[in-house]
This record gives C-alpha cells, structure tokens and sequence, in this order.
C-alpha cells in the first residue's frame, strides 16, 4: 500500500489530539492538560528538546505482571528516583510510541503492554536540560504493564534501576506518589 499525503500523522497531531481528547482525573491535571494544549498550538515544535523553555516528554510507569511494583530509574543527571522516559525522537510517530521507546530502551525489557491512554501530565523545572536552567518539561505520563518474569538491564541514563513495592517508594515525591496510584487504578479497570 502506498502512502498518499495526508495519511501520516505528525508526532505533533498526535499529542495534540490525545490531549485535546484525554479526560483528566481531576482540576489540577485538567489545568495542565489546557495548558500543554495551549503550548502545542503555539509551538509547532512544542515537542522538541530544542523548543525552550518548554517542551513536551514523555513516560512510562513499569508495573510488575501483578501490578504490586513498579520499575524505577536512579536518574544520572537528578540523582532522583523516576518512571522511565525522555524526549521525543524525530523518528516518533505517536506520544505512546515515544512513551514505549523510552521505557524500553531504559528498561531492556521487551514485551511491554503499553496502555496508550495517559495516566498523569507533570510540569516540572529541569536545571540539568538547559544552559541558563530555565527548561520544563511538560511530561506526559503512561503506564505499562512488564511480562511475568522479565529481566531488567542498568541504561546509560541510569545509576540504578530496580523493582520497589508500590507502597513503599523510595524518597516520594506526590507527583509520582500520585502516578503510581492513578497507575495501579488504571491498571486494575
């Protein structure tokens, strides 16, 4: 089948219209949720790491095959406990793809069950993405579950990654306290 104009869809349409479709859990996340809308308006690149001093990212939570842990990454650069994920990639066709790719790629698992509905969006600073420390990443967050049994492999991004208990998070922060539960939910519905 050959592929006419028109048929792919951007990496940018993509997020903007899983945003502008997705029903957030409460009014703090449909306020993020207008807000990264309102960005990827405006930004046609509003998706790439070059896009300052915003930018969409996005994750992955790694549940275990029964939902009782989650896959965390001691993040290189924060020196902070995190779900998997990163920037977009030009070679990314969706949001969830992204999502996927990253959570692979950081994990070595394969097999991974992405549900390609979002779960949470996080604003947060990111000193260590920029020169003068001013970047956001306006992060949209899923979740997956792993296969019964996968193994795991340390990325160049990470100092550690490891499977913790979702009830006891190492130093927790409410954003991924929260992902965690909105995640486990999710994945029992």
């Amino acid at each position: 089948m050959t592929e006419r104009p028109g048929d792919r869809v951007t990496l940018h349409a993509d997020a903007l219209a899983l945003l502008e479709g997705w029903r957030a859990p409460h009014d703090r996340q449909e306020a993020l949720r207008r807000r990264y809308v309102e960005h990827l308006r405006a930004h046609p690149d509003g998706l790439s790491r070059d896009c300052r001093p915003d930018h969409v990212t996005a994750s992955t939570l790694v549940l275990d095959a029964d939902g009782a842990a989650v896959l965390l990454t001691l993040h290189a650069k924060a020196r902070a406990w995190f779900q998997l994920g990163g920037h977009c990639e030009p070679g990314d066709r969706t949001l969830a793809g992204a999502a996927l790719r990253e959570a692979t790629e950081e994990s070595g698992i394969d097999g991974l069950e992405l549900d390609p509905v979002p779960v949470q969006l996080s604003e947060h600073a990111v000193p260590f993405c920029g020169p003068h420390g001013d970047v956001h990443h306006l992060d949209v967050r899923f979740v997956a579950r792993a296969p019964a049994g996968a193994g795991h492999a340390v990325s160049e991004e990470s100092l550690d990654l490891r499977w913790w208990p979702a009830d006891a998070l190492p130093d927790p922060e409410p954003d991924l306290v929260e992902l965690v539960s909105l995640a486990r939910a999710r994945a029992r519905s």
